[in-house]
């Protein structure tokens, strides 16, 4: 296997001024417009449904509609993100922000004009299949500046702390976002959320494709744009052992968010559920970014068991919980787990991307926990609804355990071998 970023078992110190390296690379500006540029993404999939749920009056469809958002996401993310790895991402990124913010204005429209209901779900599955990558793309862009323009002693700990501030910075706008949407939507009406939401793609995607770090690209590209790796690379154990862990991932989130919200219901206060799931969301993005100063010596595959075992343990607090006093004890505990074992994915990723193909396999893993979601949520809500929140509190543990068993997987996968022990 060729990989674009190798990360050695137990690599060297590295300096002060070499770990602030990649700050002076990209520049403050390009992390604000990152940041911002990935809030319309959060907001889409709750934005979908309050407008649904406002407009038509029924939750099934809301429910469907939020899903053909990640199902559209989910089947033309990866190809997105090998487009981007073959033509740049400035071009494959302009399209989409127009062509996003277009979908979630035709949305809005045909939702409130009466169109039918197969109209409104194939433009909910336009909205995911146009969403903008911002995530994956800039974890590519980073790692690309990291893999082609930092010395090779720096750039282990620097992936680690890449990946650990992408993921806190994911966490903090899929907290954020839902926020927003509540706001916009009782401060002016259902359909704010998304309008806003297309105004931010236009101009913050738009800002994000006219960085200058878009015109970055692999020093393993060729001239032509093609990558040395085969494609075949893209479906090598190793690396699809990532993408089963993550989409673990991705249903925990579903299956937690929903389970608490029919938690909530049950005692009267689901508007609450919000507030308690941003106790885990919290506290994962501080522990997700805290994973950049663990010790060097403490490797990758130790710490994808030792966070997804955390996890696991805390899920299994769901059994016993009976207020919602105890159901915040036992998301503090998962939150311990989900951001670092999320930052542990992804640095797992970027080590194995096959050269030239770093975007394709971001936007893989990001895929992955929106197909994870999308799935987790739909599933739970249907268990939910038919045989009570005690049957739907399961559903997270069952995630859980997929992404533990992944991590033992990967353990074994990437066992002892020359100068890539730890992956």
């Amino acid at each position: 296997m060729t990989h674009a970023t190798p990360i050695p078992e137990h690599p060297a110190p590295i300096p002060a001024a070499e770990e602030r390296g990649l700050l002076r690379i990209a520049g403050l500006p390009y992390f604000i417009i990152a940041f911002i540029a990935r809030l319309p993404f959060a907001m889409m999939v709750v934005g979908v449904l309050t407008v649904v749920v406002s407009a038509r009056g029924s939750l099934s469809l809301g429910g469907l509609t939020s899903a053909a958002v990640g199902l559209g996401t989910a089947c033309f993310g990866p190809l997105l993100g090998a487009a981007a790895d073959r033509f740049g991402q400035r071009m494959v990124l302009l399209i989409l922000a127009i062509a996003n913010g277009a979908m979630l204005v035709l949305f809005t429209v045909v939702v409130y004009t009466g169109g039918a209901d197969a109209l409104v779900l194939i433009s909910a599955f336009g909205i995911g299949a146009t969403a903008p990558q911002v995530a994956p793309m800039s974890r590519s862009r980073l790692v690309t500046m990291i893999a082609d323009r930092m010395p090779e002693a720096a750039r282990t700990r620097t992936v680690s702390g890449t990946m650990a501030y992408e993921s806190a910075a994911d966490e903090t706008v899929f907290v954020f976002g839902p926020f927003i949407v509540g706001i916009l939507a009782s401060a002016i009406a259902p359909w704010a959320p998304l309008i806003g939401a297309a105004v931010l793609t236009v101009v913050f995607v738009g800002a994000f494709a006219l960085h200058p770090s878009a015109r970055v690209v692999s020093v393993h590209r060729g001239e032509d744009g093609r990558a040395p790796s085969a494609v075949t690379e893209l479906f090598s154990p190793r690396l699809l052992i990532v993408v089963v862990g993550i989409l673990g991932v991705g249903m925990f989130f579903g299956t937690m968010l929903t389970s608490l919200t029919s938690f909530m219901a049950d005692r009267g206060a689901a508007e609450q559920a919000g507030l308690l799931y941003g106790v885990m969301g919290v506290g994962s993005a501080i522990l997700a970014l805290g994973v950049a100063w663990l010790p060097v010596r403490f490797s990758l595959r130790a710490r994808w068991l030792l966070f997804a075992g955390i996890l696991l343990g805390g899920s299994l607090l769901l059994l016993l919980v009976d207020s919602p006093a105890t159901m915040m004890i036992a998301l503090g505990i998962m939150g311990i787990g989900i951001g670092p074992t999320l930052v542990t994915q992804y640095s797992f990723g970027a080590a194995r991307s096959p050269l030239g193909r770093s975007a394709t396999v971001m936007t893989m893993l990001g895929s992955g926990i929106v197909v994870g979601q999308s799935l987790g949520a739909a599933v739970a809500g249907e268990l939910a609804e038919s045989a009570g929140t005690t049957s739907a509190l399961v559903l997270p543990i069952v995630s859980a355990a997929i992404a533990f068993v992944a991590g033992l997987v990967n353990w074994w996968l990437s066992g002892p071998r020359p100068r890539v022990a730890s992956v």
